[in-house]
């Protein structure tokens, strides 16, 4: 019987210890970046201007992909994929949707694609 004891109470000691070192997970994965960052946005195209010295970005994710809702009446842009640059930064990749910097802190966007344009350096 008291082999059993300390087995089981081996058991529970090493599954605690496991438990509590649990690798921290990229920041990727963690989705440190979705949220809402304030600042100035723009957005051209075909002689239509929106500037908003005031605007925000919510930022979603929905798989691997972000997406970034500006209000205002600027278009939404949709099916960004990122990658890391370095820490805790990550820089957009794909065709038409380059241009887009972010961290946890602040988002700058310089995206042109079909004939438009998006620009957007905020903070949170």
């Amino acid at each position: 019987m008291k082999n059993i004891v300390k087995i089981l109470s081996l058991f529970l000691v090493v599954t605690t210890v496991m438990m509590s070192c649990k690798k921290d997970k990229d920041p990727a994965t963690a989705d440190f970046f979705v949220g809402t960052y304030k600042g100035s946005v723009s957005y051209n195209k075909d002689g239509t201007s929106i500037t908003s010295q005031d605007g925000k970005v919510t930022v979603t994710k929905v798989d691997d992909t972000y997406s970034f809702f500006f209000g205002s009446g600027i278009p939404d842009i949709k099916g960004v994929k990122f990658e890391k640059q370095d820490d805790n930064t990550y820089v957009s990749i794909g065709n038409g949707l380059t241009g887009i910097k972010i961290n946890a802190s602040s988002l700058v966007m310089l995206v042109s694609n079909d004939g438009a344009t998006w620009t957007a350096n905020c903070e949170r």
